[in-house]
Order: structure tokens, then C-alpha cells, then sequence
């Protein structure tokens, strides 16, 4: 099994606070997939944000992350079971799980242990629903930045899995009798240009910049995005989503 990374416990405290939160249409379409979902499995929760929808609509939802820090930080209710654990190796029962979600995780995982465990904890007919979100869009100038900043300041930073995102899970193995029609989905925020830093400086990229050079790449990047942004203006973000779901 490949060597499980931990990339986001340095930085959880910003990992909750700018990171975005998905929509609902999302959701929706998950639930209107089957009728009912007793049980589910947010592989990878992070800050607990899709686990505490879920929560909503299931009886009971596991929720596991390999970040310790990444779990105390996350949303507490009552529903939620939270595990430290890797993906590919939980102690869940087998065959008790109606759901499982992944938002922004599974290309960290070794992709044949974790698909073993999923069908291990699943029911027949299980629904597995995988997404991830890639750069956001704010305006052709911010953009340009960014892109910049992504692919030329950070390049050679970025774990190799990242490879995954930029090419929307279209080349990652996905074992299930994948939904052929999946809707077009997007996040749609409203950020200022303190709130786009500080989801910056929760990239993993940033960190292992920061590790190398001690001193972040965000602070040169930021006096570029201030000519471009208006000053305390609060722009709209977009931020497309690439979503795989199948059965078990």
C-alpha cells in the first residue's frame, strides 16, 4: 500500500475557514439517487462539511480523515462517527454502508486498497459519489494571476497526485457501474481578496513552498491580485466541479 500523506494538518485552522462549501444541487442529485440512505461514509471528511449534510438525510454517517487536527476541527453532530483512520483501512463492518462520498480527497489515496475497502463495508447497489473542484473563476485579470501563481511559481511544489484534479478525475480508476449522466455543478461564492489569500495559504503547495524557502509565495502573489482586485470589493468566485458516482 502506498505511504498515506497527511497535507492539510499544518494548515487545518485555515483549511475550515476558506475553503468552499459545496451547493446543494449537489446533494440533491446524490439523495434522488436512491430512496433512502441509512448509512454513509464521507471518505476523507476533512472539515466535516459534507458529512454534516449528509447527516441530514442519514440515519448515521461515518466520517474519516488521517488528520487528527483536520477531525477536532470538523462539525460535531450527532450522527457523525468520526474515525482517524486511512481510507484503505477502517474498522467499519462489511457489508453496512449505503453511501459513500469522496469531495476533494481520492487522488491521495492508493486507489486499488481503497476500492477494496469499499467494497468490503458496502451493501450491493452501494452509490459511491467522488468529486473534486479545480482553480476558481473570479475575472480575466484574477485569473491570469492565478494561473501564473499555480503554474509557474508553485510548479514542481505540487504533490504529484495533484495531476488528478487538473485533468477532473477523467483518468482516475473507477471500479462501479458509473452514471453515465452526471449534472453540470459549480460552487458560486462571493469572496474579497483576503478571503481568496487565506485560501491560498491552505494549499499544500504553499506549505511545502513555505517548508523549502521558509517564507510563502503568497505574500509576493498578493501585490499582484491588489492591482487587479478593487479595493475592498467582494467579488463573485466560480469554482466548477468534476464529479464520478457509480454502484457497487
Amino acid at each position: 500500500m502506498k505511504e498515506a500523506k497527511d497535507n492539510f494538518s499544518t494548515q487545518s485552522d485555515l483549511y475550515v475557514k476558506f475553503r468552499p462549501e459545496y451547493p446543494d444541487a449537489l446533494y440533491e442529485f446524490i439523495f434522488k439517487l436512491k430512496p433512502h440512505y441509512v448509512v454513509a461514509w464521507d471518505c476523507g471528511t476533512g472539515n466535516g462539511q459534507v458529512a454534516a449534510k449528509l447527516a441530514e438525510r442519514c440515519h448515521l454517517v461515518y466520517a474519516s480523515d488521517i488528520s487528527q487536527k483536520q477531525l477536532d476541527n470538523a462539525i460535531k453532530k450527532e450522527n457523525i462517527h468520526y474515525l482517524h483512520a486511512r481510507a484503505e483501512a477502517t474498522n467499519l463492518p462489511d457489508n453496512s454502508i449505503d453511501l459513500v462520498t469522496v469531495a476533494q480527497a481520492i487522488h491521495w489515496f492508493d486507489f486499488d486498497a481503497f476500492y477494496r475497502e469499499v467494497y468490503r463495508i458496502t451493501k450491493a447497489g452501494a452509490v459511491v459519489a467522488v468529486w473534486c473542484y479545480n482553480l476558481p473563476q473570479i475575472s480575466p485579470e484574477i485569473d491570469s494571476i492565478l494561473n501564473d501563481f499555480y503554474n509557474n511559481v508553485l510548479d514542481g511544489y505540487w504533490d504529484i497526485e495533484r495531476k488528478y484534479i487538473d485533468e477532473n478525475y477523467t483518468t482516475i480508476p473507477f471500479p462501479f457501474e458509473e452514471l453515465e449522466e452526471i449534472p453540470q455543478l459549480s460552487i458560486t461564492t462571493n469572496w474579497t481578496l483576503e478571503h481568496l489569500l487565506g485560501y491560498l495559504n491552505s494549499w499544500s503547495a504553499v506549505q511545502h513552498y513555505i517548508d523549502k524557502n521558509g517564507t510563502s509565495p503568497v505574500k509576493d502573489a498578493e501585490l499582484k491580485f491588489r492591482e487587479v482586485w478593487p479595493e475592498n470589493k467582494v467579488l463573485g468566485v466560480v469554482f466548477p466541479i468534476a464529479m464520478r458516482v457509480g454502484t457497487t
